[in-house]
């Protein structure tokens, strides 16, 4: 399939994991890559193998809490390429917690990070959308859906991810932009590798963050956003797609 000829994406955390696979599906099938993360030997790693696959790639590190970063990128994705159709916003962080526990300041950096860094690319980003009547897709999580253990701050993000989401999707139907959003479930990323359980933990609690089916590779969440990110998913807007493998059933 090549439903991206011709289209330019901006992918973020696309260094690793989530971000990564959907920047070489998004590749894979003809688009245009501007990646950003803030991990530069990881986006160099990756515009190699997306060049390997024949396509266009350019490559920034952009700390998406910071405002100025994230305008800087937006611009220069639209000036290197000249529109911008597809944002995915995939960059997020993780931590555990037990709530008592949690500082101020960490709470304030995921929040920062996944929620406050995902509107920011969006608002940089929507300008360029509305010319092209292109769309968004945002990384949210289970997390967002029902009760994580020890990730208060997490989980608060991730919600918040949600309600941006339908807010955008009713706020630019009537200007032909989309926004949708991704829930995954247990998968395989090195966010996930940094699981520590917080001490004195009840490690039964686990379970609810766990698939019946297994952890799955990111490229199984890739594919579902650029379902959504293609014209196959022209007829969804403020939809939240879970990829949890049963998770929630």
């Amino acid at each position: 399939m090549k439903r991206f000829d011709g289209k330019v994406a901006l992918v973020t955390g696309a260094a690793s994991g989530i971000g990564r696979a959907t920047a070489l599906r998004l590749a894979e099938e003809g688009a245009t890559l501007f990646a950003c993360d803030v991990q530069e030997d990881g986006l160099a790693t990756l515009a190699e193998e997306v060049r390997a696959l024949g396509a266009e790639i350019a490559t920034r590190r952009c700390d998406q809490s910071d405002e100025a970063q994230v305008e800087d990128t937006v611009a220069a994705c639209a000036t290197r390429f000249g529109r911008i159709d597809v944002l995915c916003n995939v960059a997020g962080i993780l931590r555990f917690d037990h709530t008592h526990e949690l500082s101020l300041a960490d709470w304030n950096r995921v929040i920062a990070v996944n929620l406050t860094g995902t509107f920011l690319f969006c608002r940089a980003a929507l300008p360029h959308l509305i010319a092209t009547r292109g769309n968004i897709v945002n990384l949210s999580s289970t997390a967002a859906l029902a009760g994580q253990p020890w990730a208060a701050a997490y989980s608060a993000s991730k919600g918040g991810v949600l309600a941006l989401t339908r807010n955008l999707a009713i706020d630019y139907v009537e200007q032909g932009v989309r926004v949708n959003a991704v829930c995954p479930g247990e998968i395989k990323t090195p966010i996930m590798k940094a699981f520590r359980l917080p001490e004195g933990a009840n490690f039964k609690l686990i379970d609810r963050v766990r698939s019946p089916s297994g952890a799955a590779h990111p490229s199984r969440v890739a594919s579902v956003i650029a379902m959504l990110a293609s014209d196959d998913g022209a007829h969804m807007t403020g939809a939240e797609v879970r990829v949890d493998g049963g998770m929630l059933s």
